[in-house]
C-alpha cells in the first residue's frame, strides 16, 4: 500500500499488494492495482486512535468494472466496520476508525466482494507503543591494559519498538569549576558537537569507547541516547575525567605485626601496584574475625605507599586483612580497584578480664561432714577472654599475694563437680589463657528457699529460640536464671542450656542456645533475691511443632458380640514432634460406612461400643498436634456370637453336667450294690451244671403250668432217679471228654390245687439212691443267680446258686419206682 501525500496517479496505478494467505471471510485478491489503503501514521502510541482509508476504482480492477462495489475491513483475522462513500473520478471509498488500538503490531486489510466472496485488494501494517525510556544509573570505568572507557547503563522498561541506543560525548569540553560533581549543570555543559562514542551491540547495555576518542585528564561529558519512531530519551549527563574512573591494579599488603605499647593496635604495611606509583592514592582498609561475618572498614588512608596504624583489635583473635585503592581527586566517581589478596594475622593475647557469669546446685555428700557442688558457668565473650583460654580453676579462697590457695577444681570444661565442706558458702572461679589468670569471680552458694515466682509461659521465636514469659514477683529480684532442658527418653545433661538474665525488672528472656525444632524442652526460672535464690517454676515448649513421627500401635485389650477395648502406649517424646492434643480411633466393617472416635491425649485405651456380633472389622488410630495428624496401622478384629456373660454361663452349665456325669460314673464303677440294682446279670441256664448232669436220652416231660392260686403245700408226686454214668462224680466232668450239652427236663411243674403234687426235679446217677448230696460246691457256671419264694410257707421255685447253701435240701429215703414220703427238704 501506498501512503497519504506519497503518491500521484501513476502511483495509484501501480499500488499493488503482494496479498498474504492467512484465509478468513477475506481472501487472497485476483485483482491488480485497483486500491489504495492509507493511514494518519502506521507507528502510533499504544492505545491511541488509529484512522484509515481505502480507495477501489472500478475501472482498474478486473471483473469489477460493472456492478455495485462493497467494501469491507479486517484487523488481522477479526472484521471491522467502516464506512463507505462515492468518490471523486467513480471510486468508491471506505473509511475506518479504530478508537482503541491496543496492538503492539497488526495488519489492515481492505476487502471487495468478487464472484460471491470477498477479495483483499490492500493492506497496510500498524505498529504501537511507547516513546524509549530514559535509560539510568549510568556509570564508566577506564582500564588502563588499553585505556578503553567501558560505561554501562540500564535501560527502561520496553517500548515495543525498535529503539536505537548509543552513547555520546561531547568532543571539545569547557572544564568544570573545582569540587566533587556527579552530574554536568547547564552552565557548564559543553557547546562543542556531541560525538558517538559507541553504540552496543546485541542489545546489551555497555559499550566501550576506544582510547583515540577520549582526552585523559581533561572533563568530558557523556551520556546516552536512546530512540524511537515515537521519541528520543536521554540519561543523566556525567563530567568526568576518564583518568578518575581509571580501574587500579589492588595494592599488596607486606606485613602485619602488633604494636607492644599499643596493645588493641596493629601496624601494616603495603606496595602499590605497578603502574600506579605516580599517582595520589586513596586507599581502605577492611578486616574481621574468622567466625565474625561482618567487615570492619578503616578509612581515609592517603599515600603512594607506607604504612597505616588502626586500632580497636581484640586481643588473641585471628584476623583476616584486606586493602583496596583509587585514584585521590575530587571525584566522586573515581572507581576503586578490586580488593587486594587476603592476609591472616592474630593478634597478642593477655589475661582474661571481667566477671564469670555461675550457676550452681549443692546436695549432701555421701561422707558426713560435706555436700557436692555441682558447678556450671559460661565460657568468657571474645572481648574478655583476650586470647584462647586454656582452661578454669575453682577455689575455696581468693588469691593472695605470696600463697595459694586450695583448688577445689581445675578442668578445660564449663562444669565441674567437689565436695566441700557442710556449710561452705563462697567459692572463687577464675579463667586462665597463656597469658595469666583472671580475678576471681565470688560465687555464693545460697539457699533455694525464696518466694516463687506466678507464672511461667514459653512460645517459639522461630524454630531456633524460644521467647519466656512471666510475672514479677512483688519482692525486688536482682536477677533471674533459666533453665533449659530437652525432654527424651533417656535424660540428657546439658551443662551449657542455661542463662542469667542481669536485668532483675525483666518479664522476658529469649533463649537460643541449643533450641531445635520438633524437640520438647522442660522450661525452670529462678528468681535471685538478696541472699536467696528463688523456688523454681516450670514449663514445657516447642519452638516449631509438625505431625507425630508415626502413631501409636492398637492393642486388643477386650472384645464382645457389640464392644472391643482396645488400648495403646503413648509415643516416645521423641517421635511426637509437638504436644499431641488428640487421638481419633477409626473403625469400619465391609458394610457400613467407617465410623470415629477422638479421645483426649491423656488417654491410652478407648472402649468401642454398638458393634455387631460375629463381624469383622477394622480399626486404626490417628494421633493429632497442632501442626498436623499421622494415621497408625490397622488392626482387624471379628466380634463374637455371645458375650462374656453369656459364654461363661454356657460354660458354668457345661462343666456342671460334666461333673454330675463324672459323679455317677465313679459311683457306677465303685458301688456294686447300685450296679446290681440298676443292671442285674441273668444266668443263663443251658450253662448251669445241673443241666449237664442230666442225659441227653431222658424223655422231656410237659412243663405243666398251672393256674396260680393261694399257695398251699406241695407233695412231691413223683422222684426220678436218673442213672449216671459209672465213675463220675456228680457236677463233674471228665476233663479229658468234651462235656455234650443235654437236653434239659422239664423239671418246674407246679399244681394249683392243695395237694396236688409239684414235679420239682429229676435228679439223675443212679449211684446216688438214698445218699446226701456232698456239700461241695457247685461249678463257677452259677454265678449270680437267685432263688425266688412263691409266697409265704408254700411251694418255690429254686433257682441256681453259685454255690449250693451248706444245708442244701436233702433226699432221704427215696426208694426208686417207689411212693415214700420225702423226709426233709429243706433249704436256707
Amino acid at each position: 500500500a501506498t501512503r497519504r501525500g506519497a503518491g500521484t496517479p501513476l502511483l495509484l496505478q501501480l499500488s499493488l499488494l503482494l496479498l498474504l494467505h492467512l484465509g478468513g471471510e477475506c481472501g487472497p485478491s485476483r485483482t491488480l492495482g485497483c486500491a489504495l489503503v492509507t493511514l494518519d501514521s502506521p507507528i502510533v502510541p499504544l492505545g491511541s486512535t488509529v484512522t484509515a482509508s481505502c480507495t477501489v476504482h472500478g475501472e482498474l480492477c478486473h471483473g469489477l468494472e460493472q456492478g455495485k462495489i462493497r467494501i469491507s475491513w479486517m484487523l488481522d483475522n477479526k472484521p471491522v466496520a467502516g464506512s463507505q462513500r462515492q468518490g471523486p473520478g467513480g471510486a468508491e471509498v471506505s473509511n475506518l476508525t479504530l478508537p482503541w488500538f491496543n496492538h503492539t503490531q497488526a495488519k489492515l486489510w481492505c476487502c471487495v466482494e468478487w464472484n460471491g466472496t470477498k477479495q483483499r485488494v490492500g493492506m497496510t501494517e500498524i505498529r504501537a507503543g511507547y516513546p524509549p525510556a530514559k535509560p539510568f544509573n549510568l556509570s564508566c570505568i577506564l582500564n588502563l591494559s588499553d585505556y578503553g572507557l567501558t560505561c554501562q547503563w540500564e535501560q527502561g522498561t520496553d517500548s515495543h519498538l525498535p529503539t536505537s541506543v548509543v552513547l555520546k560525548y561531547t568532543g571539545k569540553p569547557h572544564p568544570l569549576p573545582e569540587g566533587p560533581r556527579a552530574h554536568c549543570s547547564v552552565r557548564c555543559r559543553s557547546r562543542g558537537q556531541a560525538v558517538t562514542g559507541c553504540t552496543p551491540q546485541g542489545g546489551h547495555s555497555h559499550c566501550t569507547v576506544p582510547r583515540r576518542l577520549l582526552q585523559l585528564y581533561r572533563q568530558m561529558e557523556i551520556w546516552v541516547s536512546a530512540t524511537n519512531a515515537l521519541g528520543t530519551a536521554e540519561s543523566e549527563h556525567l563530567c568526568i575525567d576518564p583518568m578518575d574512573v581509571a580501574k587500579l591494579d589492588p595494592p599488596t599488603l607486606q606485613s602485619i605485626q602488633s604494636i607492644p605499647f599499643q596493645t588493641d593496635c596493629v601496624a601494616l604495611a603495603w606496595d602499590m601496584a605497578w603502574g600506579t606509583k605516580h599517582m595520589e592514592l586513596q586507599c581502605e582498609l577492611r578486616y574481621r574475625a574468622l567466625e565474625d561475618p561482618a567487615w570492619a572498614l578503616v578509612t581515609g588512608i592517603i599515600g603512594r605507599a607506607g604504612t597505616a596504624q588502626p586500632c580497636g583489635f581484640l586481643f588473641g583473635t585471628q584476623y583476616h586483612f584486606q586493602m583496596r585503592c583509587r585514584r585521590n581527586s575530587a571525584s566522586a566517581l573515581a572507581s576503586w580497584s578490586e580488593w587486594s589478596p587476603g592476609r591472616n594475622y592474630t593478634t597478642h593475647e593477655k589475661a582474661p578480664t571481667g566477671k564469670l557469669d555461675a550457676w550452681w546446685g549443692a546436695q549432701a555428700a555421701g561422707t558426713e561432714g560435706l555436700q557436692e557442688v555441682q558447678l556450671r558457668w559460661k565460657a568468657p565473650r571474645q572481648r574478655e577472654a583476650n586470647g584462647r583460654v586454656l582452661g578454669y580453676r575453682v577455689t575455696l579462697s581468693p588469691r593472695r599475694r605470696g600463697r595459694d590457695p586450695l583448688t577445689v577444681c581445675n578442668t578445660t570444661h564449663t562444669h565441674c563437680s567437689f565436695s566441700v565442706p557442710a556449710g561452705t558458702r563462697r567459692v572463687y572461679l577464675s579463667a586462665y589463657n597463656a597469658a595469666g589468670e583472671s580475678a576471681p569471680t565470688e560465687v555464693v552458694l545460697l539457699e533455694r528457699k525464696g518466694q516463687p515466682l506466678a507464672g511461667l509461659r514459653a512460645v517459639p521465636g522461630d524454630e531456633h529460640s524460644l521467647w519466656v514469659h512471666w510475672e514479677a514477683p512483688l519482692a525486688p529480684v536482682i536477677a533471674y536464671v533459666l533453665e533449659w532442658q530437652p525432654v527424651t527418653t533417656e535424660p540428657e545433661h546439658c551443662s551449657s542450656c542455661w542463662q542469667i538474665e542481669h536485668d532483675g525488672a525483666a518479664t522476658t528472656a529469649l533463649i537460643q542456645d541449643g533450641i531445635e525444632p520438633f524437640q520438647r524442652y522442660n522450661i525452670s526460672l529462678y528468681p535471685l533475691y538478696e541472699g536467696t535464690v528463688g523456688v523454681p517454676i516450670h514449663t514445657t515448649a516447642y519452638s516449631q511443632q509438625k505431625a507425630p513421627s508415626y502413631a501409636p500401635k492398637l492393642h486388643l485389650k477386650r472384645i464382645g458380640k457389640s464392644e472391643a477395648e482396645l488400648c495403646w502406649e503413648p509415643l516416645p517424646v521423641e517421635m511426637q514432634n509437638g504436644f499431641i492434643t488428640s487421638y481419633t480411633i477409626f473403625w469400619a466393617n465391609s458394610i457400613t460406612h467407617m465410623a470415629s472416635a477422638t479421645v483426649n491425649a491423656s488417654l491410652s485405651s478407648f472402649v468401642i461400643r454398638g458393634l455387631k456380633p460375629s463381624t469383622l472389622y477394622k480399626v486404626h488410630i490417628m494421633a493429632s498436634t497442632a501442626a498436623g495428624s499421622t494415621n497408625g496401622t490397622s488392626l482387624t478384629l471379628v466380634t463374637t456370637v455371645l458375650d462374656d456373660t453369656e459364654i461363661q454361663f454356657l460354660f458354668l452349665t457345661l462343666g456342671l453336667v460334666f461333673v454330675v456325669l463324672i459323679v455317677l460314673l465313679i459311683c457306677f464303677q465303685k458301688n456294686e450294690r447300685m450296679k446290681e440294682q440298676l443292671w442285674p446279670s441273668v444266668p443263663d441256664p443251658a450253662n448251669s451244671s445241673l443241666g449237664k448232669w442230666v442225659p441227653a436220652a431222658v424223655s422231656q416231660e410237659p412243663l405243666q403250668v398251672l393256674a396260680a392260686r393261694e399257695p398251699g403245700p406241695a407233695a412231691i408226686s413223683t422222684v426220678t432217679v436218673l442213672e449216671g454214668e459209672p465213675g463220675k462224680q456228680p457236677g463233674k466232668e471228665h476233663p479229658g471228654l468234651p462235656a455234650a450239652v443235654p437236653a434239659l427236663p422239664r423239671p418246674y411243674v407246679r399244681q394249683e390245687g392243695p395237694g396236688e403234687p409239684v414235679q420239682y426235679a429229676r435228679v439223675g446217677a443212679a449211684g446216688y439212691r438214698g445218699q446226701r448230696l456232698l456239700p461241695e460246691p457247685a461249678p463257677r457256671f452259677y454265678e449270680n443267680l437267685r432263688g425266688r419264694g412263691n409266697g409265704g410257707g408254700g411251694a418255690g421255685d429254686w433257682g441256681f446258686l453259685e454255690e449250693p447253701p451248706a444245708t442244701f435240701p436233702l433226699l432221704q429215703g427215696l426208694r426208686i419206682g417207689g411212693a415214700e414220703e420225702l423226709h426233709e427238704c429243706r433249704a436256707d
